[in-house]
């Protein structure tokens, strides 16, 4: 408890020290006197500070910061400490500016102060660029959550989690994300499938390991939990792209459902993998149920359209090769993932606040966190 309260004194004097010195600085600018007409706007020279703190205020905050609570290291280690420091809080600062530029007040905020020390300390202790570009976008997330909310303190216990990881862990948090908790709407074609599986899974799937230990350490740092039950990759990816598997039934099986849907309803489509035969256009079940109710079909018919839709597709291990047609390195996802714990392993909020995060920063853009986590 003691270590605690002098971390948080340390925290405040450093606020307070800088909160006299902007005090003095705009008691100083009070006193430069203007003189202008009466519809004009005078505007004194000097940083433009448009959210009450400025970038450059920002950014001795944040030195500061790191020098009042770093420990003391000896010679050359000092040297590359600091520079790491300076490094990291520079680029934070930078890419705040641009998308989040009023997160430039959380700069004030003790809790804000406390988790951006720890990316400095990690940072200066590892100088890992991975890890420290992760990092920044996990505390410029941070920065959008100022009161304490669920978001905030899953945030926060990320960046202490984050630097915990390995290379391999993180992308195998990254793939566990994609494929189990999300689902893109965008996919309606194999070309589709295939073009999101090259910009959201290939930076990732050289990188995985089978090794248990690897998945007993994300269980252990709080990221998931292993469970018995499994669950395959194909049956996931069945689960959410379904309609991209269809081998669809010839027009005598179709007969054979009985539908009173007309066979030229836009619900029905020419088979994606074989335009001979008939498949419900629709890529999941959920989907089913939505476009059932846009084309007022109605609700006796959606369990056979469901029907339809599962007895007509491709097995496991048809699905499997499908995927590594167009896309050869998944052949070792599919592998790591059926020999490891990929395939029994959930997320926690924290596992899926790191795996988005990291995906995030390969591709630059993802839904926001507060969709997984609310």
């Amino acid at each position: 408890m003691g270590h605690k309260t002098k971390e948080a004194e340390k925290i405040q004097l450093i606020f307070n020290r800088e909160a006299k010195s902007i005090s003095v600085e705009m008691s100083k600018m009070k006193d430069q006197n203007q003189n202008s007409g009466d519809n004009s706007t005078n505007i004194q020279a000097g940083t433009v500070n448009i959210h009450g703190i400025s970038a450059i205020e920002a950014r001795q905050i944040a030195l500061d910061v790191y020098n009042s609570n770093f420990m003391s290291l000896a010679g050359i280690a000092k040297d590359i400490a600091r520079s790491r420091a300076e490094e990291i809080t520079e680029e934070f600062i930078n890419k705040l500016q641009q998308q989040n530029p009023i997160g430039l007040e959380q700069a004030k905020d003790p809790d804000f102060q406390h988790a951006l020390f720890g990316v400095q300390k990690e940072y200066a202790r590892c100088g890992d660029r991975e890890i420290g570009e992760l990092l920044i976008d996990i505390l410029i997330d941070r920065s959008k959550h100022p009161t304490r909310d669920i978001l905030q303190i899953v945030l926060n216990e990320s960046l202490t989690v984050a630097p915990k990881l390995t290379t391999d862990q993180l992308a195998a948090l990254s793939i566990i994300f994609l494929f189990r908790y999300t689902i893109n709407n965008g996919i309606n074609s194999l070309s589709t499938y295939y073009k999101y599986l090259d910009l959201h899974i290939k930076p990732f799937a050289s990188s995985i390991s089978n090794r248990q230990v690897s998945y007993q350490h994300l269980e252990y740092s709080g990221c998931g939990a292993i469970s018995i039950s499994s669950l395959e990759l194909p049956q996931l990816i069945r689960n959410q792209y379904g309609g991209l598997f269809s081998k669809g039934l010839d027009e005598t099986q179709f007969a054979s459902k009985q539908f009173t849907i007309p066979r030229h309803s836009p619900i029905f489509s020419r088979c994606i993998n074989n335009e001979n035969n008939i498949q419900v256009n629709t890529i999941n079940e959920e989907a089913i149920k939505t476009e059932a109710d846009n084309h007022n079909i109605p609700e006796s018919e959606i369990p056979k359209l469901i029907a339809m839709h599962n007895e007509s597709m491709m097995n496991h291990e048809e699905i499997r090769d499908l995927t590594i047609n167009g896309a050869p390195y998944m052949s070792n996802v599919f592998e790591i993932w059926s020999n490891s714990a990929m395939k029994n392993i959930t997320l926690t909020s924290v596992g899926i606040a790191i795996g988005h995060a990291n995906v995030k920063k390969d591709i630059g853009e993802l839904t926001d966190l507060s969709i997984w986590i609310n």
